[in-house]
């Protein structure tokens, strides 16, 4: 059973905000491991 939930425009424009954020991180942690097993990495100090 679905439940249906009321919050003000600006919560769901911030709710909104940090899913994009959480997916564009998702995808350069995504990326990084990617190099990191095509051996494209270096070290760093």
């Amino acid at each position: 059973m679905e439940e249906t939930v009321t919050i003000s425009k600006k919560q769901y424009e911030k709710l909104k905000e940090a899913q994009e954020i959480d997916f564009e991180l998702l995808s350069k942690i995504v990326k990084s491991l990617e190099d990191i097993k095509a051996g494209r990495i270096k070290e760093w100090n």
